[in-house]
């Protein structure tokens, strides 16, 4: 992993006193990772995460869709129009007028898939450089913050 200053290596970062100040930089700073090495792919994190979360799902509504990534109706709305426009995600009316039913296009499935290579360098960046039992304790502690945060 690169250094905020270009050089490699580790840097421990002072723990701050807030618990969403932390997290908010550590969002920050693993989103810049995934960033770099989609940028190939001419795709961001944001975009990817939305493209995965809906190969996992199938077809679902925007607001199972927004549950699932607790993403608030106004940041995936904007996020859903850009892979609308790209052709990346099929949005049709659902059973109501107000419900709005997601699902990949093939072409979106074709972007996913040439873009997993690189989503998986860095994942392996980061596990390589946590240590594989603290990457794997993230992924639990992450979900169980959110869950926490999300029943309150």
């Amino acid at each position: 992993m690169t250094r905020h200053d270009g050089s490699a290596g580790n840097r421990a970062l002072p723990a701050l006193p807030c618990a969403c100040a932390n997290l908010r930089r550590a969002a920050r700073a693993v989103t810049r990772l995934y960033n770099q090495a989609l940028r190939s792919d001419g795709i961001e994190i944001t975009q990817f995460t939305l493209l995965m979360a809906l190969d996992l799902t199938g077809e679902t509504s925007q607001g199972g869709l927004g549950e699932l990534l607790a993403l608030d109706s106004t940041t995936l709305t904007r996020t859903l129009r850009l892979l609308k426009r790209k052709r990346w995600v099929q949005i049709r009316p659902g059973a109501d007028r107000r419900q709005r039913l997601l699902s990949l296009t093939a072409s979106g499935k074709d972007k996913l898939d040439r873009a997993v290579p690189r989503w998986a360098q860095a994942q392996a960046a980061l596990q390589d450089a946590l240590g594989a039992e603290a990457f794997g304790r993230l992924g639990g502690l992450s979900s169980q913050v959110a869950a926490v945060s999300l029943a309150r």
